[in-house]
């Protein structure tokens, strides 16, 4: 049996567990937005056309955001970016601009030929770890097919050097393979992941466990799924720890319009779902939904500052938008699976 037959049986024997409606309230607070001419970098001699799907993480009042960055609309090739700014400046809307920004991950390799996308970010005992979306080919033949999605991950000191690179895989038997699209990953520890898999078109959002730089395909399993009237759904954000369990985004794409919509989910240490929101952030109003690609908040960052909940997202794949709702609403819009 073929590994993404394999993946497919999964998908077809665990049962879907559709409990959340098609219902939207936006919750969040609109902080501000940076929009590409806001940004400067300082290693790179070029301007920006496009800044968003930023992954972030949080250390005392210093927000560190680290976009998404295209510079061209020839191949639009993304590599990933660094800032901080000052958490409190943010909620006083007087973030200083334009913001010195520089270049830390960019494409080195064929598996990231065609760009470095959708970074996730965990930071911890000085080093910075970040999932990402590689995009590129398998073999130097491919250029002009279609791509692969690669899960990849690197490994920074503070100074944002890379250590370390490399591309998850799922062995089965020993044998590793690389699905077509393997992307949208958050780590919940060291030895257990969150990721969407595309198995044969069908894009939902899987749990496993990770031993070194492979998932073992018996470790997977599916546990949030597209509801009837959304064509795919990807979990959005890195995971918040909360005591024994943990706040995740995820983002969802609707068939009747095609807008990605956003909501929140608990999960276990372990990845089980353990409660949903409904839709708590979608785009609305000329700056939200009209972009390089219309109708879109997506991802990466997710902190918690005091008692609110800041969701750093991308603004229609060209600015950013910073959002926040507190902690207490946040979890009064969860509701458990029936």
């Amino acid at each position: 049996m073929k590994k993404e037959e394999k993946l497919m049986m999964n998908l077809i024997q665990e049962k879907r567990r559709n409990f959340r409606r098609n219902s939207t309230k936006n919750i969040f607070e609109r902080l501000t937005y940076i929009f590409p001419n806001d940004v400067a970098p300082k290693n790179y001699r070029r301007n920006p056309v496009a800044v968003f799907n930023p992954g972030a993480f949080i250390e005392g009042k210093e927000l560190h955001v680290f976009p998404r960055l295209i510079f061209d609309y020839y191949k639009y090739v993304s590599a990933v970016g660094h800032f901080v700014v000052n958490v409190e400046d943010l909620l006083d809307n007087a973030i200083r601009l334009p913001i010195e920004t520089e270049i830390v991950l960019w494409p080195s390799n064929l598996q990231e030929f065609l760009g470095c996308e959708d970074p996730r970010v965990f930071y911890e005992n000085d080093s910075i770890k970040m999932l990402y979306t590689g995009k590129g080919y398998k073999k130097w033949s491919q250029e002009g097919s279609p791509h692969t999605d690669f899960l990849a991950y690197a490994k920074l000191n503070k100074e944002y050097t890379v250590l370390e690179k490399t591309y998850l895989s799922i062995k089965d038997n020993g044998e590793e393979f690389f699905p077509v699209s393997m992307k949208d990953s958050s780590f919940l520890s060291d030895c257990h992941i969150l990721t969407r898999i595309d198995v044969e078109g069908l894009r939902t959002c899987w749990k496993g466990q990770v031993i070194g730089s492979s998932i073992p395909l018996e470790s997977l399993e599916p546990v949030f799924f597209p509801e009837e009237w959304e064509t795919k759904v990807g979990w959005s954000t890195n995971a918040l720890r909360m005591e024994n369990e943990f706040l995740i985004g995820w983002h969802a794409v609707l068939k009747e319009d095609l807008s990605y919509k956003n909501g929140l989910a608990l999960v276990s240490k372990e990845g089980d779902l353990l409660a949903s929101t409904d839709y708590v952030l979608s785009p609305r109003g000329l700056i939200e939904e009209y972009g390089d690609r219309a109708f879109v908040i997506f991802g990466c960052g997710l902190v918690m500052y005091k008692d609110l909940l800041i969701w750093i997202g991308g603004v229609s794949d060209y600015a950013i938008g910073f959002f926040a709702a507190k902690k207490r609403e946040i979890f009064s819009h969860l509701r458990a699976p029936c």
